[in-house]
């Protein structure tokens, strides 16, 4: 029941927010093009702040019900802490990014610097099973120093990556965080399911503004800070495997990437009538290659597929589990 209560309240402050900082972002020119309509509008873009809020105030309640009236008794409430400290340093330099566009390379290595109050409480267990196998691997202080670190970045830049359609971000981060909720559920891992709840409510806040047609972008600081928070609950609910196995499609998105030179344009869609295609040569993005497969396919369907797949890693992940 508390946890419901700290889902709702990350939902009800982060639609507060997104609600009145829209208007604010439009007024002040942060605005970004939507690429994949005919008339290219310019929306309110960074409104990835109501995530970063939404869920702080998840969060928050948390700790102020555990502290005053006594609940959340069996959670430690320090790795909660540092996973909302984790956050908002990534979602910091997500802002940057939206504002002065970062240099690829320091958004791949920053993140790192941002798993830091993770790192100096310990988070999570040194000892990883090794899947299909009745092996334990015990990374001692590798695990703190290299595999959290590495966990973090790589979680918040793939999910930045994979993104530019109205509602994929937040859709396939529902999906992904809701998954791993019930994995969290089924270990018994309380802090993870405090920040599971406080972050499917902020995404799906945002969603109502972000689906399609979009009224507002989430901008860097949302995809950015969807990755810390999937990052964040895998780590300190020691389920890593959960983690890496929701977070395939976007790695599948980053090879393709990879392999075209990571292509800072023509990753998005070309428009004909109503459906998105494939520009001409391979495909440049997971997005691209289902255009290509499918011959044309709507936005809206592009996302929903997308969110599909993330759907059956999240049951796989859950199967796992079971």
């Amino acid at each position: 029941m508390y946890t419901a209560i700290v889902f709702v309240t990350a939902l009800l402050v982060g639609f507060i927010a997104i609600h009145t900082i829209a208007p604010g972002l439009k007024r002040k020119g942060h605005t970004g093009v939507d690429v994949n309509k005919l008339e290219k509008p310019e929306i309110p873009e960074m409104g990835g702040i109501a995530i970063v809020l939404g869920f702080g105030g998840g969060i928050l309640l948390f700790i102020g019900l555990q502290t005053f009236v006594g609940v959340f008794k069996g959670i430690d409430p320090v790795p909660v802490l540092m996973a909302l400290l984790t956050t908002f340093l990534v979602a910091t330099l997500g802002m940057l990014d939206d504002l002065i566009e970062v240099n690829q390379v320091v958004k791949a290595i920053t993140p790192l610097f941002a798993a830091v109050p993770l790192m100096m409480v310990k988070a999570g267990k040194t000892t990883l099973g090794i899947p299909f196998l009745p092996v334990n691997v015990n990374f001692g202080i590798i695990y703190p120093l290299v595999l959290i670190p590495i966990g973090m970045s790589g979680a918040a830049n793939v999910v930045n990556m994979l993104a530019g359609f109205n509602g994929l971000e937040v859709g396939m981060g529902i999906v992904a965080m809701g998954s791993l909720g019930v994995i969290a559920y089924i270990l018994e891992a309380g802090a993870s399911q405090v920040i599971l709840a406080a972050g499917i409510g902020s995404l799906i806040a945002t969603l109502y503004f972000n689906w399609y047609p979009a009224k507002i972008l989430i901008g860097d600081i949302g995809t950015f800070s969807i990755g810390a928070i999937i990052a964040s609950s895998v780590i300190i609910g020691n389920f890593e495997l959960a983690g890496v196995v929701v977070i395939l499609p976007y790695a599948v998105d980053f090879v393709i990437k990879a392999v075209n030179g990571f292509p800072t344009e023509n990753w998005w869609g070309e428009l004909k009538g109503d459906k998105l295609h494939c520009p001409e040569g391979p495909p440049r993005g997971l997005a691209q290659l289902i255009m290509k497969l499918t011959g044309g396919i709507t936005e809206r369907a592009l996302v929903i597929t997308l969110m599909g797949l993330e759907a059956v890693c999240g049951l796989l992940a859950i199967i796992f589990y079971l």
